[in-house]
C-alpha cells in the first residue's frame, strides 16, 4: 500500500514538471510552422492560423542542410565506433589484468572527468592543426576517441562479469581480444548501449569544438550550420526559419528516442543491475 502511494505521488509530481519540459519543444515546433506574419503580430497564439510547412523547405534551400545532416551523422558514427573499441580494452585492462600501479593510473584517468573541456581546447587545437587535420571530420572526432566515462561504464561491468567464465573461454582457446569480444561484450551490452546513447546524443548536439576547427561546409556540423544560419538572418525576423531548423536537427534525436524507448531505458536499467 505504502508503495503504491509513493508511486502515486512520484507520478503526481513528476508529470507537471514533464509537462513543462515540453513546453520549449512545443513553442519550437509551432513557431516553425508560423507565417512571418503571425510572428510579427500581437497577437500571440500556440496554433498558427495557417501551417507554413514551406518554412522547412526554405530551410534546405538557404542552408546545405543534407550537407550537414550527413557530417553529423558520419562523426557520430565514426566517434562511437572508435570509443567503443578504446573503452572495451581499456576497462578490460583496468577491471581482469593486475599490474603495478592499476588503481593509481585507473584514477588518474578519471580525473578526465575533473577537467573542464574548455581548459584543454587550446593544446588540442594546436595539435589537430599540427596533424593537419583542420577543416575535416577527423579533427571533430579524434579529440573525443578516447572517454573516461565510457571506460569507467565498462570497467563497472565487467568487473561485475563472473571470472569463471572467462577462464572458461581461455581453456576453450580464446585469447584476450576473443574474450572481450566473445565473452564480455555480449554480457555487458546494456552498458555499451547506454553509452551509444550517451556518446550520440553528445556530438549530434556539440557545438564550440566544431566551430573551431571548421570553417567550411565541408566539415561543418548541424550546429555550427544552425549558427551560422541564425548569424546570416540577424537583419531579417527570420526566427521562423531557424526555428524550422532546429526542429529538422532535434527531430532525428527525438524520433530516435521515441522508436528506441524501451530498450533505452532497459539498457541503463542493466547497466545499473551490472554495476550493481
Amino acid at each position: 500500500m505504502k508503495s503504491d502511494r509513493s508511486v502515486v505521488a512520484a507520478y503526481v509530481v513528476l508529470t507537471p514538471l514533464a509537462l513543462l519540459m515540453l513546453v520549449p519543444l512545443l513553442f519550437m515546433f509551432t513557431t516553425s510552422v508560423k507565417a512571418l506574419g503571425d510572428i510579427l503580430s500581437l497577437d500571440f497564439r500556440w496554433i498558427p492560423r495557417r501551417f507554413a510547412w514551406e518554412n522547412f523547405q526554405r530551410v534546405v534551400e538557404v542552408m546545405p542542410f543534407a550537407r550537414y545532416l550527413y557530417n553529423t551523422a558520419s562523426i557520430v558514427v565514426m566517434t562511437f565506433l572508435v570509443q567503443s573499441v578504446t573503452i572495451s580494452l581499456a576497462a578490460y585492462a583496468f577491471a581482469r589484468l593486475r599490474f603495478p600501479g592499476r588503481d593509481l593510473l585507473f584514477f588518474l584517468f578519471l580525473v578526465q572527468l575533473m577537467i573542464p573541456a574548455t581548459s584543454v581546447i587550446i593544446p588540442n587545437y594546436q595539435t589537430i592543426r599540427t596533424l593537419g587535420l583542420l577543416n575535416t571530420r577527423m579533427a571533430v572526432g579524434i579529440v573525443y576517441f578516447a572517454s573516461a566515462y565510457g571506460t569507467f561504464l565498462m570497467r563497472q561491468a565487467f568487473r561485475a562479469i563472473p571470472r569463471d567464465l572467462e577462464d572458461t573461454a581461455r581453456i576453450d582457446g580464446c585469447n584476450g581480444p576473443r574474450v572481450i569480444r566473445h565473452v564480455l561484450l555480449p554480457l555487458t551490452k546494456p552498458s555499451l548501449i547506454a553509452f551509444a546513447f550517451v556518446s550520440g546524443t553528445f556530438h549530434w548536439n556539440n557545438f564550440f569544438w566544431p566551430l573551431l576547427v571548421t570553417d567550411t561546409v565541408r566539415a561543418r556540423t548541424l550546429t555550427v550550420g544552425l549558427a551560422m544560419l541564425t548569424q546570416a538572418t540577424e537583419s531579417t525576423p527570420e526566427i521562423t526559419i531557424t526555428m524550422a531548423a532546429a526542429v529538422m536537427i532535434t527531430a532525428p534525436l527525438f524520433i530516435l528516442f521515441l522508436v528506441f524507448q524501451k530498450p533505452f531505458i532497459q539498457s541503463f536499467a542493466g547497466a545499473g543491475a551490472l554495476k550493481g
